[in-house]
């Protein structure tokens, strides 16, 4: 039997997250680089536990005012500073709920930049390494973030995204692209299941290309947000493809 593991971006402040994570099973949460702060990660860690969503770190760009999506000019030395003091400060929280975090996946500029900058994807592998080696670390498919964690021996898992477009190379379209988003809840539905089905995606251009992932994503911030979760969680059920966390794939 096929399955998935359906996660989402949480703890960013929507007001439809308590609707959405029961419909994944997985979430990866803020932790104060973009937003967040330690009442918002203890609050969705506890909705977490309570509906048994596995839970991970979304450690960004230390920005703010931008939400994490521009790329900072910042040294290295300080950003993986940076990036070990948010998934640290997650990581306490989920130890003292006796709910543990299972994976580490970037956020914004942080994740696009590092799926193709070896440095940058180097800089998040050995961050997660010095806090707990066992979690997984989250990228793009075929991208730097995979090799790093070939090279630190981390388990990678290969996500996909069900509301953004796809470029003929296999990147996700610039949201400063008109096209960057999918706004249609079929259209959305497709490509999971395209996705899923057929480990292919279709690209803005009409080529389909190779896209193996584990994991598929739902932007929690996204204005259909709570009804795509609720086409693609009835989708998944209605082609028996399971939806669960990648860490309970064996």
């Amino acid at each position: 039997m096929k399955q998935i593991d359906l996660n989402c971006d949480a703890g960013e402040g929507m007001e439809n997250e308590n609707a959405i994570i029961p419909l994944v099973s997985s979430i990866s949460i803020a932790c104060g680089g973009h937003t967040g702060s330690e009442e918002s990660m203890r609050k969705t860690v506890q909705l977490a536990k309570k509906v048994g969503v596995a839970i991970g770190a979304h450690p960004s760009y230390p920005d703010r005012e931008n939400f994490g999506r521009l790329t900072m000019d910042i040294d290295e030395a300080t950003l993986k500073k940076s990036i070990k003091t948010q998934i640290e400060i997650l990581d306490s929280i989920a130890i003292q709920e006796h709910y543990p975090l299972t994976h580490v996946k970037p956020h914004g500029a942080l994740y696009n930049e590092a799926a193709k900058n070896s440095k940058l994807a180097t800089i998040i592998a050995k961050a997660l390494i010095e806090i707990n080696p066992t979690f997984s670390l989250w990228g793009p498919p075929k991208s730097a973030l995979e090799e790093a964690a070939a090279r630190h021996k981390i388990l990678f898992v290969a996500e996909g995204f069900a509301d953004r477009t796809y470029q003929p190379d296999g990147s996700l379209t610039p949201r400063s692209q008109m096209n960057a988003l999918i706004d249609n809840p079929t259209e959305c539905v497709k490509q999971v299941l395209q996705l899923v089905k057929e480990k292919k995606v279709t690209t803005t251009n009409g080529s389909s290309i190779a896209c193996v992932v584990e994991t598929i994503c739902i932007h929690g911030d996204g204005p259909h947000a709570l009804v795509f979760a609720e086409r693609i969680h009835a989708a998944l059920k209605e082609s028996a493809i399971l939806i669960k966390p990648t860490y309970a794939s064996s």
